[in-house]
């Protein structure tokens, strides 16, 4: 009893000493901008309401979006507070997430406390580049400007071919059907599964297979394949706190908790990523040494484009690639599955039906078209999770399970706007892998609700929650059992 008084203590004490945190730094960031604005003088400019700071995101960590969707259904665009007093300006309004990610593209970036915009200085020192370099380092997700024009430009190329897509139907099959045969099994003995992490598996060694010519065998049981997942997976959440924790860069200092805990999976994820690299970078070098060809992927060419012209490759910049392309394929593919798979066994009459067919930052002083004043500096965001959600853009049941939404009378998919469904982004940073990902799914999807039943382990009443990564997956996993049809 005790033990438990303590603890109730402890948790009152923190709560208190975050919301007394909170009210101060809203005191001082008050303070901050009205001091800003009065100095610029003129007609006082019309920014977003204020709906907090950035502490009460750690005090909500858990429910995150949650949170964030509680105050979206109060406002369609709000600002949480910064120490520095730069604002966070976030949206759920398509006319905004429009207007940022393709009317006005070229004045919200990836990039944060800019003091000037060339390009050189815009991947240095920015937010969203220190927050991710440690992962990420100089890939897609983390860059703008020449490098990320010149990652596009190539997994543009290789992604639109036909002989990506043939391959890739052939990989994404014949991991459906191994896991297929993994359910099948889990099924005649009456267990039940980690659905996510059986899932997980297939997305990796699907998107190794094809983007990078490796045979990771991670659903057959691959040890090391699968340490690698782990870290990975670790790695990106301890990312996405860096978002929401200021004190980051301090424990990175003092080398504790979650910034100790970035870094040691870090170097699993290197370990892991560089022996391939070498591996594939030798091949090829033997390869033309011996003047044969060999079959290109999308490491191989990276490998060849990236060489300068004595032939050395830069491997840390292939390993920011490989990661992001890596997270890209992997993570989002397979939580989509597996929130569809928890829907579908929440609602049995949809997986029954499914079985009859077959989820930026300002270089200049703006407006927004809602009327928002956003200044140089601030940073913006558009919040896919929570728009899903908002009954101003999907009507009154937004948060019912419809799948029927998505079809015309007629029974055929219409897609929506992409700056309304943002799940794939919009404008010139649309996903180059949308066509890629949904193909994954549907073939996944196909083969498993046309051999099986799925119930989820401990009933129809059984909720789950997201775990808090960049990505996001169902925490503790998704198990379910499975029964042949």
């Amino acid at each position: 009893m005790e033990t438990g008084n303590s603890s109730s203590s402890s948790s009152w004490t923190s709560s208190t000493a975050l919301a007394v945190a909170g009210l101060a730094l809203l005191a001082i960031c008050s303070f901050h901008l009205l001091f800003r604005r009065g100095r610029r003088g003129g007609k006082p400019r019309q920014y977003a309401p204020v709906a907090g700071t950035v502490l009460h995101q750690l005090y909500h960590v858990r429910r995150l979006h949650d949170y964030h969707t509680d105050l979206f259904r109060e406002r369609k665009t709000f600002q949480l507070l910064t120490p520095v007093g730069r604002r966070h300006i976030y949206t759920c309004d398509p006319a905004v997430v429009e207007y940022i990610l393709k009317k006005n593209f070229a004045n919200y970036g990836k990039f944060s406390l800019l003091t000037c915009i060339s390009s050189e200085q815009r991947e240095q020192g920015t937010f969203n580049y220190e927050n991710t370099r440690d992962l990420f380092g100089d890939g897609i997700f983390a860059v703008d400007g020449d490098k990320w024009k010149q990652q596009r430009k190539i997994a543009s190329y290789d992604f639109s071919t036909r002989a990506l897509r043939d391959t890739s139907g052939a990989v994404f099959k014949r991991n459906a059907a191994k896991l297929a045969g993994i359910v099948s099994s889990c099924a005649a003995s009456q267990q039940s599964m980690d659905f996510q992490g059986l899932v997980l598996k297939a997305t990796m060694d699907s998107i190794f297979t094809i983007a990078f010519g490796l045979d990771l065998n991670t659903l057959g049981g691959s040890a090391e394949g699968s340490r690698f997942a782990a870290a990975f997976d670790d790695a990106s959440e301890f990312t996405l706190l860096r978002y929401i924790n200021p004190f980051w860069k301090v424990m990175k200092l003092l080398h504790v908790g979650a910034e100790a805990a970035l870094k040691e999976r870090i170097e699993i994820v290197d370990e892991f990523v560089y022996k391939r690299i070498r591996s594939r970078a030798q091949e090829l070098s033997n390869a033309k040494a011996q003047d044969t060809n060999m079959k290109q992927d999308i490491l191989s060419r990276f490998i060849e484009t990236t060489a300068d012209e004595s032939g050395t490759v830069d491997y840390k910049y292939l390993r920011d690639i490989i990661l992001n392309i890596a997270i890209a394929g992997k993570d989002t593919t397979a939580g989509a599955l597996a929130w569809f798979l928890y829907m579908a066994c929440k609602h049995p009459e949809v997986q029954e039906k499914i079985c009859q067919e077959d989820n930026k930052q300002c270089f200049e002083d703006d407006v927004l078209p809602d009327g928002s004043s956003v200044s140089k500096g601030d940073i913006v965001f558009y919040v896919p999770y929570a728009m899903g959600r908002m009954e101003y853009l999907w009507g009154r049941d937004a948060e019912v399970f419809r799948p029927e939404r998505w079809l015309s009378e007629n029974g055929e998919f219409q897609p929506e706007n992409p700056f309304k469904f943002t799940a794939f982004q919009a404008g010139p940073r649309i996903c180059l892998g949308k066509e890629f990902a949904y193909r994954q799914m549907k073939i996944f999807a196909a083969v498993l609700l046309r051999f099986f039943v799925f119930r989820l382990r401990d009933g129809e009443n059984a909720s789950v929650n997201y775990r808090i990564m960049l990505t996001l997956p169902i925490e503790q996993g998704l198990h379910l059992t499975a029964t042949a049809r």
